[in-house]
């Protein structure tokens, strides 16, 4: 698969999901139900219960439990979905603080405005657009949260590269995403519903780390969750790797 064709098949998944549900666990079976999981990734029961038609159990972690939000942060959340973390990030920068989520799959991004009118988040805004060319100013962001969701773009260093354009000087991005211990098979890699699951479009994690350095970020691993893979993946060889970055 060309970029092109992995981009087309992710927005397509991801459509189907935000008009019925789903989940982007690698099988129907392994995951359970979206609290069960939610809860098993850091998010606590009140996180769960308050915005249950913006949880869509996609992620793998919680960045708003470490992202160190503050009131009035200007936040951006790539691959927003439903708005989910959004939501709960709109909650710890307040009225004077603002949150932007960004998702390719226009069927998300029109979820995540119904879920905002729905919830009362007047300080959330959500845009249509692809993470490897934000549609966001220069230096305007404090901090970037990002929940499972770099894994599936096919450029990662524009990714990061963009990450490092928008935020302000003193910005900080936070993350939890799938990434490899090991090598896949090609086969695995080519697999539609591994790159949906976020597996086949992972990368080693020295990898992501170094294309991180790349751009200019100072990487920090704040934890690593291994127990995702037998939980989540049929233990194939991954892992949700959390990461602080900055300027």
């Amino acid at each position: 698969m060309d970029a092109d064709e992995k981009k087309q098949t992710i927005r397509l998944k991801y459509g189907e999901i935000a008009l019925s549900g789903g989940s982007c666990c690698c099988s129907s079976d392994c995951c359970g139900s979206s609290p069960d999981v939610s809860k098993s990734l850091g998010y606590s029961d009140k996180d769960v219960q308050s915005f249950p038609d913006a949880n869509l159990g996609l992620g793998c972690g919680n960045p708003t439990a470490f992202a160190e939000l503050k009131e009035g942060d200007v936040v951006l959340d790539l691959g927003s979905g439903a708005g989910f973390d959004c939501f709960l990030a709109a909650d710890k920068v307040g009225s004077t603080g603002k949150v932007i989520g960004v998702d390719m799959t226009g069927e998300m991004v029109r979820k995540a405005r119904e879920n905002a009118r729905e919830y009362g988040y007047g300080n959330t805004e959500f845009r249509q657009g692809d993470i490897e060319a934000l549609p966001v100013g220069d230096s305007t962001v404090d901090v970037i949260i990002s929940n499972c969701v770099i894994n599936l773009a096919p450029d990662k260093e524009k990714v990061f590269s963009e990450s490092y354009r928008v935020l302000k000087p003193t910005g900080r991005m936070y993350i939890s995403d799938m990434v490899l211990l090991q090598e896949l098979p090609v086969e695995l890699l080519e697999n539609k519903d591994l790159l949906v699951g976020c597996v086949a479009g992972a990368i080693l994690k020295e990898d992501y780390i170094k294309l991180m350095e790349k751009v200019g970020f100072k990487v920090q691993v704040i934890g690593e969750d291994t127990d995702i893979s037998s939980r989540q993946y049929e233990r194939l060889p991954v892992e949700s790797l959390k990461l602080k970055a900055w300027k």
